[in-house]
């Protein structure tokens, strides 16, 4: 693997050339931060982008009312302080009289309700829209305090509001109608240039609330190939790079100059049955599915065994043991008997869509999850597609099945309800919905005492792994490597890399 990898790799003057810089050492760039990725933003709403590579771009140039840090906790962001009434159902903030859009405005109570009310207009179609149908209106009394009246106590909605998809905007671009063809934001860096799928130039905003950055700007190169952004940063064109192949991220340990940044997160592989489509709607179809599926081969083959097995929570304080979970240890007899009682004795055929890249571990996932699934009778065909069609296709639910990797939440209320609840967003995605997942869900949101909510989503888990809609597979790392001489970054379970906002380049 390591001689086919190393044919692969570019040459120092090639990559130069991609890069559009210079060949030369990193200390006579230290003000700019030299990045690599290899799948590009697919667009600058961040109240409407749902694929990991938009999210990762829009988080630094844009911020939410608070965040969450690399312990899972809420911090400050836009917001310096917050407060839930005694019933629950008001919730408070102050904002940070610092916090300045990057056009020079203050950000304002007024920005907020602003922001939210896009936030909850269908028409907007934002990806977070059903973590906030609790609110009932917001009041402004003054341009720091912005208050949400809530229609119900709401314990998951602060950590809603740490998502960059609740990012507040400034009212004037809302009503300008911009917000998605500029980016205006208040976070460390501003947006000066997008050359879509080749590059990114983001400058330091000296006005960012945070204080100052550790470095003058960010120019960011899209190179799809994760071997020529490890050439890059070999030959030191690259101080940093987000890395998604294990296969590649591996590599990066044996190399004395580079370091390599390894975090467990909790967006979680899986494999998206539509219980939409014959013969899906059929129960015992999908729990063949799932009885046939080894999801530990799918970690193995496709990420070199570089995660763990998991069900639907992957926080580790909430996370039920796979193993107690319907049909986690493969059953391939039990799946035939169970094809045979729904009536596909003799299986069925069906399409399996995935992204090219995004992750790049799809179509290994797809092509073992194919060789499982033959040995019931199902055949299925693999459409692999570039990620804008796949997310178009994604969001309107178009597919047999899907190949995904979805992002996680600190919490799961958060991280669930636009999929299984009676009025997630995305149910179009789902394409299931049952009266108990509803009814935990919303018990789950509803209650305080920590002990009960675990229980509550144990259940919720156990549920959903037994109706199979999805068949979970695995969870993985977020990878960075970096350059000794880079300093500050902070990988987090979430995948954000905010904590480029303080990174500097040590001479």
């Amino acid at each position: 693997m390591v001689q086919h990898l190393t044919r692969k790799l570019l040459s120092g003057m090639t990559l130069a050339a991609m890069l559009g810089i210079a060949a030369v050492p990193l200390q006579a760039s230290a003000a700019t931060l030299h990045m690599a990725w290899s799948q590009d933003a697919t667009g600058l709403d961040p109240h409407k982008q749902t694929a990991f590579s938009s999210l990762r771009l829009l988080e630094l140039i844009y911020e939410p009312l608070v965040r969450v840090d690399a312990n899972l906790q809420i911090v400050p962001a836009i917001a310096e302080s917050w407060q839930f009434s005694a019933d629950g159902k008001e919730l408070s903030f102050k904002l940070n009289p610092k916090a300045k859009f990057q056009n020079g405005a203050a950000v304002t109570s007024a920005d907020v309700k602003a922001s939210f009310e896009r936030i909850l207009d269908e028409k907007t179609g934002a990806a977070a829209r059903a973590n906030f149908l609790s609110i009932a209106s917001i009041d402004t009394p003054d341009p720091a305090t912005v208050v949400f009246h809530l229609s119900q106590p709401d314990v998951p909605i602060l950590t809603a509001m740490s998502d960059v998809n609740a990012a507040i905007v400034p009212a004037s671009e809302i009503t300008a109608g911009s917000v998605g063809t500029k980016a205006v934001g208040s976070g460390p860096f501003k947006l000066d240039k997008w050359d879509p799928n080749a590059k990114e130039v983001l400058s330091a905003n000296r006005d960012w609330a945070g204080g100052a950055t550790g470095v003058d700007g960010i120019e960011i190169s899209v190179l799809p190939d994760e071997t020529a952004i490890l050439a890059a940063l070999r030959t030191k064109q690259i101080d940093f790079a987000l890395l998604n192949d294990p296969l590649v991220a591996t590599l990066v340990p044996k190399e004395a100059s580079l370091q390599l940044n390894r975090v467990p997160v909790l967006a979680y592989h899986v494999l998206q049955l539509n219980p939409s489509r014959k013969p899906m709607t059929e129960l015992k179809v999908r729990q063949a599915i799932s009885c046939a599926i080894d999801r530990q081969e799918v970690l193995d083959t496709a990420s070199l065994g570089e995660g763990k097995v998991t069900g639907p929570l992957t926080i580790p304080s909430l996370a039920t043991d796979p193993s107690q979970l319907f049909c986690y240890k493969r059953d391939v007899e039990k799946a035939k008997k169970l094809m045979a009682e729904a009536g596909f004795a003799d299986g069925f055929s069906a399409t399996v869509i995935g992204a090219t890249g995004e992750p790049p571990t799809a179509a290994a996932e797809a092509q073992v999850i194919q060789s499982q699934l033959a040995e019931i009778g199902v055949k299925l065909d693999i459409k692999m597609m570039e990620l804008n069609v796949y997310v178009d296709a994604w969001l309107k639910g178009d597919f047999d099945m899907a190949v995904a990797l979805n992002g996680g939440r600190a919490d799961p209320y958060t991280m669930y309800n636009r999929y299984w609840t009676k009025s997630g967003n995305l149910q179009k995605v789902a394409n299931y919905i049952d009266d108990t997942l509803d009814s935990q869900m919303q018990q789950g949101r509803a209650e305080t005492d920590p002990a009960k909510r675990k229980a509550i989503f144990a259940e919720f888990e156990k549920h959903l792994a037994e109706v199979s809609p999805w068949i979970w597979l695995y969870t993985s790392y977020s990878y960075t490597a970096q350059q000794k001489n880079v300093a500050g970054f902070v990988p987090t379970p979430t995948g954000t890399l905010f904590s480029l906002s303080k990174v500097t380049i040590q001479q």
